[in-house]
């Protein structure tokens, strides 16, 4: 996937703000030759570890070990199989062997080079290797840029659910390269427009508004329109995180989709649909949710749902997920208490509620909206 620009996309910050535990996003073009600087100034020279993937790393890790050398720093490379399916023990043992062999110490920092599974694994990594250790992600994907490198949830999945275990552990910084975006396959790139467009729907009425207005240019790659989508997405996040750091209760809007999402990825394995695509589905399955139960009109589920499928992201429950395989998948949320799950309602464009509803009803009501009676 590629795309020219007519000049460098300049870089801006922001910060999230979270007391000692505050950190900046860094956002535009070129910023993986900062990388050194960025990380030295964090922590001074010395072992650097660089996680990445296969994919990504053929594209990016020279770049990224040589910017940290000419900085000062000794780099360690751990190379994690590509793919959600990876997002596990195994991931994160290997992580775990490396860094210790090379004889790390608390306060040699970790950097995630890559999209979301690696940005978690190796968070996951940082936040237990010796109890601690600093954590700077550099997200590659879009999904990774606007959602998982922001925020501080880290973790692996287990047999039965997607993330089980894990912790929140914030990066003390984000490096988001926007030239990365031009390398990414087309498929992976929708995926990450699902999260932009999910805060459009839960936080941003006027942001939606712009993506259903300049979806073609998204499309296209406008670079400068990428990095305020970009930094809009993530400047929403952070206030959510802000609120509620570690989800007690108002964080658990940004799960908007993703408690079907999550039970359409189990249930196929993690093969069939990338995470943006499961939320895709997950969302357009939510917004359906809150219109038959009245919380919000029925053209903010169309407008949900045309929105999506513009965007080239599934929006249909595959059927032979339905019934009571899909019940116990959605059961097995982590989020789930007490036979209820905490279930996010759209209450308009830009507006959310939660309801607690038991697994079977989400399942009742996807068996209806599937057969049309939505």
């Amino acid at each position: 996937m590629s795309s020219d620009t007519k000049a460098p996309v300049p870089s801006e910050s922001l910060r999230v703000e979270l007391g000692e535990r505050s950190y900046s996003i860094i956002i535009g073009s070129g910023v993986l030759a900062a990388v050194g600087a960025q990380v030295r100034g964090l922590c001074g020279p010395g072992r650097v570890a660089v996680v990445t993937n296969p994919t990504v790393g053929k594209l990016y890790l020279s770049r990224v070990s040589d910017s940290l050398r000419s900085a000062g720093c000794e780099v360690v490379t751990v190379e994690i199989p590509d793919g959600e399916e990876h997002k596990n023990l195994a991931s994160l043992g290997s992580i775990y062997d490396r860094l210790l062999a090379a004889g790390f110490e608390r306060r040699s920092p970790v950097v995630a080079l890559g999209g979301g599974v690696v940005g978690d694994v190796t968070g996951f990594a940082a936040a237990t290797l010796l109890r601690g250790v600093p954590f700077v992600q550099v997200p590659t994907t879009l999904l990774a840029q606007v959602d998982s490198s922001v925020g501080g949830k880290t973790g692996i999945n287990h047999a039965t659910g997607k993330n089980l275990i894990g912790a929140f552990y914030q990066p003390q910084l984000v490096l988001a390269d926007l030239e990365t975006l031009k390398t990414l396959p087309r498929r992976q790139f929708l995926s990450g427009l699902a999260e932009v467009i999910k805060y459009g729907l839960i936080l941003d009425a006027g942001f939606f508004a712009l993506l259903e207005q300049q979806l073609d240019r998204v499309l296209a790659l406008d670079m400068d329109l990428l990095r305020q989508l970009v930094r809009r997405s993530c400047e929403l996040k952070a206030l959510v995180v802000r609120r509620d750091e570690r989800e007690s209760d108002y964080r658990a809007i940004l799960n908007f989709g993703h408690t079907l999402g999550h039970a359409v990825e189990n249930l196929t394995e993690y093969k069939r649909f990338s995470h943006g695509e499961a939320v895709s589905i997950g969302m357009a399955f939510a917004a359906a949710f809150s219109a038959v139960r009245g919380y919000c009109g029925r053209e903010v589920m169309q407008r949900t749902i045309t929105l999506l499928q513009r965007a080239g992201l599934p929006v249909d429950l595959p059927p032979e997920l339905l019934g009571e395989r899909l019940a116990r998948a959605v059961a097995g949320d982590k989020k789930a208490a007490s036979g209820k799950v905490k279930f996010v309602c759209l209450a308009g464009l830009g507006a959310t509620r939660f309801e607690h509803v038991s697994s079977e009803e989400i399942a009742d009501v996807a068996a209806q909206w599937c057969a049309g009676r939505v």
